[in-house]
């Protein structure tokens, strides 16, 4: 398949109509690695707001189970899109999602700005990193996926185009981003496991690459240091070479979708598998053992006298 062929075809599509279709092209067949990344960067922007670390560094998931937490937050993404958000399937992933949600008193500002960050991060991340820019249809495409999921998991007073989560996340930062100790416990956790991803020797040099590309506001709330100016033009430099060398290869065949692969799950996943404990519909206690039925009595041999006579022929 040629490089531009399947955006030649998104270009001549209607976002409203075929946002579910575009979006799975984005993920699986045109900027897989790219759109990871960029949620990830989304994922460290959520800590620069206190009142959302202060809770993720209550819970202790990414302490204690940070890879699981990672993964799952994608995979439970991936889920309620797999089969189409108002699939069975996709309405149940949704349910899910809301029963892990319960348990906490989010305030529903901070819903609207954490999907916020899930629309416009990955936006912003391929059009500086990826292979090409994304089209006009493609960026609608993030907003309509974005609005359909929060409508799903309840969250009222959402934006209807990227224009409008674009202007709600940099309100939104620019209110509430401060620094708090949470922040930095909970960014701290979530570098690790992304610095883990690499060998040993190269852990804290791809940490460092990794904050040499955030923006100085998150850095502040984060409470990092900004990396020194070389190192940020050199990181900025790589990504962009990796998105050049991408640029000459053949798109990505329809047959070969890139799907998500989770370090805490390398034999796959149910939706059950997702999420805290707490939230899984098995049982939390171990089945008891079943007692072996009583044999049934051995029948009593009869003896010889009693034994029937058999006629021979």
């Amino acid at each position: 398949m040629g490089r531009y062929n399947r955006l030649r075809r998104i270009q001549r599509m209607d976002p409203q109509q075929d946002f579910e279709q575009i979006y799975r092209w984005i993920i699986h067949y045109e900027f897989p690695r790219t759109y990871l990344q960029g949620t990830s960067i989304a994922f460290l922007r959520d800590y620069g707001v206190p009142r959302i670390s202060q809770l993720l560094d209550r819970t202790q998931e990414f302490e204690r189970a940070g890879q699981k937490r990672y993964d799952d937050t994608v995979l439970i993404t991936y889920e309620m899109v797999r089969e189409g958000m108002d699939s069975e399937h996709g309405r149940t992933a949704a349910a899910h999602l809301n029963r892990i949600h319960g348990r906490y008193r989010i305030p529903n500002e901070d819903f609207r700005y954490v999907l916020a960050t899930t629309v416009v991060g990955p936006k912003r991340w391929i059009d500086r990193f990826g292979w090409r820019r994304l089209s006009e249809q493609e960026t609608e495409t993030l907003a309509l996926v974005g609005r359909r999921m929060g409508e799903m998991m309840g969250i009222s007073g959402l934006p209807g185009t990227y224009a409008a989560f674009e202007r709600l996340h940099d309100d939104y930062e620019r209110e509430m981003f401060a620094y708090d100790p949470a922040n930095r416990r909970v960014a701290a956790a979530t570098l690790r496991i992304m610095a883990s991803w690499y060998p040993a020797p190269a852990q804290r040099m791809a940490t460092r690459v990794l904050l040499a590309v955030l923006d100085e506001p998150l850095l502040m709330a984060l409470g990092f240091r900004p990396e020194p100016r070389w190192l940020r033009a050199a990181a900025h430099r790589g990504f962009r070479t990796r998105a050049a060398l991408i640029r000459l290869l053949p798109g990505r065949p329809e047959r070969f979708p890139r799907k998500p692969k989770a370090r805490t799950y390398p034999f796959g996943w149910t939706l059950d598998d997702l999420g805290p404990h707490w939230a899984h519909t098995r049982p939390l206690t171990p089945i008891e053992d079943e007692t072996l039925p009583e044999r049934a009595p051995v029948p009593k041999q009869s003896s010889a006298s009693e034994v029937p006579h058999q006629e021979t022929r």
